[in-house]
């Protein structure tokens, strides 16, 4: 679990975080989502140590991280996987030397061990077989698997994802988002992700931060973003003509069901309200006459006693 507490930043005296606060779940898929330029990026990298943030503090499970001693914040970083906008895969290495790097800076591996830890991270994400390929002759899609490949190698606790869909097909970009979720519960991983793509929303967004001109406007789950009323949070959320036709559709169904559970209720009360038929019959029904009489009844009586 990460944990912010009243993050602020500027830059040549423009702030871009304003007090954000939050915690980002082991587990699940933390999205951090907004317009470009409302600092989701800057947090991040105030959260990676990349920035030192002006104001705030970062704790990784119970581990204050900002300002604290050198020694601590490298060992919480050992513990950091990236992945790039850009996936930023070297060149001049192969697919396999991609993969291999982070091992080689961050552990004591021998080369049989790190071979093997190569090939299990590049099968984890569909790259088997793929060792000996350059950057240059894969795809989008590929660079992206290599680089989570990468990221979890060092077997990471913590994974920051940037823009991980950017210049993506919408197919490919589906699957990289199920590869991180698949990942990040497999491996009891806290990952953060940057994004503004309402897809990946809607698919992986196990808990998500709204950020508006460097606050934090809304926190959530996907099952309640569609139904906020922040103006702002709306005004991004159905921007498109697909998404608004969906929360149409989305309403139209919500109005049909309370209608159909407000005519059931009716009926329900109706049939409560409304004697049975057996009742009325028998309150209808005349009472038979005695044939002998109310004196044969007065005798009756007399011979009992």
């Amino acid at each position: 679990m990460i944990e912010i507490h009243n993050i602020h930043k500027a830059f040549d005296g423009k702030k871009v975080l304003d007090g954000v606060s939050g915690v980002f779940e082991t587990g699940k898929t933390n999205l951090l989502l907004g317009a470009s330029g409302t600092g989701k990026s800057v947090l991040l990298k105030c959260i990676v140590g990349l920035i030192k943030p002006d104001l705030g503090s970062v704790t990784f499970d119970g581990t204050y991280f900002t300002n604290n001693k050198l020694d601590i914040r490298q060992e919480i970083r050992r513990k950091i996987g990236m992945l790039f906008q850009g996936s930023a895969l070297f060149d001049s290495m192969t697919v396999e030397q991609n993969v291999e790097f982070p091992l080689k800076m961050l552990t004591d591996m021998n080369k049989e061990e790190r071979m093997d830890r190569v090939n299990f991270c590049l099968k984890r994400v569909g790259l088997e077989g793929a060792n000996k390929k350059m950057p240059s002759e894969i795809s989008g899609g590929m660079k992206k698997r290599v680089g989570i490949a990468r990221a979890i190698a060092p077997h990471c606790t913590y994974l920051f994802c940037d823009e991980p869909n950017s210049g993506l097909d919408p197919q490919t970009a589906m699957k990289i988002d199920e590869l991180i979720k698949e990942i990040t519960e497999e491996y009891n991983i806290t990952t953060i992700i940057v994004t503004h793509d309402m897809n990946s929303v809607i698919e992986i967004g196990d808990k998500i931060m709204f950020l508006y001109e460097g606050k934090k406007l809304w926190e959530g789950t996907r099952d309640e973003i569609m139904d906020t009323d922040i103006h702002e949070l709306n005004e991004f959320i159905f921007a498109n003509r697909l998404m608004r036709d969906a929360k149409k559709v989305e309403d139209e169904e919500r109005e049909e069901e309370e209608e159909r559970r407000h005519n059931g209720q009716v009926a329900s009360q109706g049939k409560e309200k409304a004697p049975s038929e057996e009742t009325v019959e028998t309150r209808d029904e005349p009472q038979p006459e005695n044939p002998d009489g109310p004196a044969a009844t007065t005798q009756s009586g007399n011979d009992k006693v």
